[in-house]
């Protein structure tokens, strides 16, 4: 999933939130950028002082420091415990990533994501609390297989693994056509909730709004019906 790159998203995504990420590595340099971009306060960290200072010179994280976060002390001097979401990006240290999994959760914070690298990486993470765990090996190959027979989808937040939102563009098929002409539930079992043009979105459009190639919809129903829109 991408992190609110088009206007829909990005006005979604709004409201300040604190995140601290653990682990400076590729995704976890990912995070940390598209979350400070979003205008989000971030707190990165990494046991390796050359990672935490490359952040800093990027300029990619509000703050980042030097901790080892197998060790419950700094992380709690380090303020990690005060934070409204935690992110550990250390999937490839087994250990470590679990371990720090476990300090973050036996310390009372609300919603931990950690990354894992295997299935059964996956399966300890959830077992000492980690409130989502993701596999971004796993889910860039699915995001790359659907931007390749989905190439006018923009942007999709998949809600389980059966259903999602998604920011479409206008299909050729849909051009000049109402809201109400188009039956998108009745027609693909979809319901939209928007349509826009250069970030600017009409929220519940009426039916009488009219569709143009170029513009956006955002719909919301299960990946099958999803998959059932014309290109």
């Amino acid at each position: 999933m991408s992190w609110s790159s088009v206007g829909f998203w990005r006005k979604l995504h709004r409201e300040d939130k604190q995140f601290a990420v653990i682990g400076l590595g590729r995704f976890g340099r990912g995070v940390c950028s598209s979350l400070h971009h979003l205008g989000h306060e971030v707190l990165g960290t990494d046991i390796n002082e050359k990672l935490v200072t490359q952040v800093l010179t990027d300029q990619i994280a509000a703050h980042a420091i030097q901790l080892d976060s197998t060790d419950p002390k700094a992380l709690k001097e380090a303020g990690i415990f005060e934070f409204d979401t935690v992110i550990i990006a250390i999937g490839n240290y087994l250990q470590e990533s679990i371990i720090t999994t476990l300090n973050i959760k036996e310390a009372g914070v609300q919603y931990v994501v950690a990354k894992a690298s295997s299935e059964v990486h996956g399966k300890l993470l959830e077992r000492v609390g980690a409130d989502r765990v993701v596999y971004p090996e796993y889910e860039a190959g699915c995001a790359l297989a659907r931007s390749l027979t989905q190439p006018s989808i923009l942007d999709r937040f998949e809600l389980d693994p059966n259903h999602s939102i998604v920011e479409i563009s206008v299909p050729e098929e849909f051009n000049g056509k109402t809201v109400m002409e188009l039956q998108l539930r009745n027609r693909y079992g979809l319901n939209l909730l928007a349509v826009g043009q250069d970030d600017q979105f009409e929220i519940n459009p009426a039916p009488t709004t009219r569709l143009f190639k170029g513009f956006a919809m955002v719909v919301i129903g299960s990946n099958r019906d999803i998959e059932r829109l014309p290109i």
